[in-house]
């Protein structure tokens, strides 16, 4: 596939998890390291379809400010994204028999969540998600609830832990699923804490 079909594809992407999408623009990013001007409007095209997946920003300001190969720096990147231990750390770090809440289909806090038998799960049905992950979890042994963005309030007054997961953060805030503030509004007033 010509690198430029392939970033196409990558822009069109919607909803696939950040991970992939790294991987998918590293390699035809890769294509165009010997082209500087082309590998910022590459970088620049991407990120305009994709300005709140954080991983991408990440990846482009490496590949754009190496010093070295930015192939191998894209795929450098790639290497240390798959080697993350986010998954793992929160899936040991989470109470036991909690009642958890989440919104949508968090990438990484799914994985966590599915690796966990004990706990309750409050799946909020942020963007029509919701209910795809409460069939995920539940085929993986995971007792999970099915909440309309309605009850969103509800479920995370019900909850010993609100989980929130950033497409991208900084110092100041971070770009969540819609109804994240929400949440974290209400997990304030009600006390109960929010892992983000």
């Amino acid at each position: 596939m010509h690198p430029i079909e392939r970033l196409r594809y990558v822009a069109r992407a919607s909803g696939a998890p950040q991970a992939v999408l790294v991987r998918e623009t590293a390699g035809a990013l890769g294509s165009l390291a010997f082209d500087p001007a082309g590998l910022v409007t590459a970088c620049r095209r991407v990120l305009d379809r994709h300005p709140a997946t954080g991983a991408l920003w990440w990846l482009a300001a490496h590949v754009l400010t190496t010093v070295g190969d930015p192939d191998e720096e894209g795929w450098r990147r790639v290497d240390e994204l798959d080697d993350d231990p986010t998954v793992g750390e929160l899936t040991h770090a989470l109470p036991e028999d909690a009642t958890v809440c989440v919104l949508g289909w968090p990438e990484l806090v799914s994985e966590a969540l599915s690796r966990r038998g004990d706990l309750d799960v409050l799946c909020v049905d942020a963007l029509d998600e919701g209910s795809g992950l409460v069939r995920r979890l539940r085929h993986d042994g995971v007792d999970a609830c099915d909440v309309p963005v309605a009850g969103l309030g509800s479920a995370v007054a019900a909850a010993d832990l609100v989980l929130l997961e950033a497409s991208a953060a900084g110092p100041a805030g971070l770009v969540g699923v819609a109804g994240s503030r929400a949440a974290a509004a209400v997990a304030h007033h009600a006390s109960v804490p929010v892992w983000a």
